[in-house]
């Protein structure tokens, strides 16, 4: 069985169990973890997790940062400046597009029902700018249903620490690890 099989049956199992109520919104984030190498397959697979979703009797929502960035420098006044000379992307103006980065995905967990599962892909699109850490700290306090983070990276079990893009020393989060190494017997 291919890696992205083995992470679409491990998410599978996840939705197959009971839905907790009273969880914190930390708690209610599922981070599907998988080497980067195989992003390109997994965004392939995101039909097949939204139909095991449906299957399961739950709703779907998608949503894809990846063009954000782009799109919120393309669009600042002082966008010329920015691709002529990158450093000019202080940390305020980078500040400013994590706070409209939060808004915009805050929006989609608010309006989401409680028995939805919001897929968030593109996290790895942030980096180096932003921490993964930093953004999904600040967005899981609107998660009423579950909260999927497709996440190009690794997770050690033992710490229970992320490393988005086995780029940056890992940040600890309280999320579920979906792992198809699982055993849900």
């Amino acid at each position: 069985m291919s890696r992205v099989s083995d992470l679409v049956d491990a998410y599978t199992e996840e939705l197959r169990l009971p839905w907790r109520s009273g969880l914190s919104g930390g708690e209610r984030v599922w981070m599907l973890v998988y080497p980067p190498d195989i992003e390109r397959a997994m965004r392939a697979a995101l039909p097949r997790l939204e139909l095991v979703t449906g299957e399961g009797g739950h709703g779907w929502t998608l949503v894809d940062i990846t063009d954000e960035l782009g799109s919120w420098l393309a669009s600042h006044r002082y966008a010329e400046s920015f691709f002529e000379d990158p450093s000019d992307l202080t940390p305020s103006i980078i500040d400013k597009f994590e706070a409209e980065l939060v808004k915009k995905v805050r929006a989609h967990l608010a309006t989401a029902p409680v028995d939805q599962v919001v897929a968030l892909v593109g996290i790895g699109s942030i980096f180096p700018f932003l921490r993964a850490s930093s953004v999904i700290k600040a967005i899981d306090g609107e998660v009423r249903g579950r909260l999927l983070v497709l996440f190009p990276g690794l997770h050690n079990p033992e710490t229970h620490s992320f490393r988005l893009l086995d780029a940056r020393d890992g940040f600890d989060y309280r999320s579920r690890v979906i792992d198809p190494q699982k055993d849900f017997a």
